[in-house]
């Protein structure tokens, strides 16, 4: 029983800092050549 708590708590902690991870990933900001790319291929879209 232990062996099973201890293993719970362990996943329940990986689970906890990969949403974290995740979560810190989610709220970087786009860099602004990303952006730029991204209009540049919005107009070249729109052109044809």
């Amino acid at each position: 029983m232990k062996q099973s708590d201890e293993t719970a708590k362990l996943q329940a902690q990986i689970d906890e800092n990969l949403k974290k991870v995740y979560q810190e990933a989610l709220d970087e900001k786009i860099p602004d050549r990303f952006k730029d790319l991204l209009e540049q291929l919005r107009q070249k879209e729109a052109k044809q």
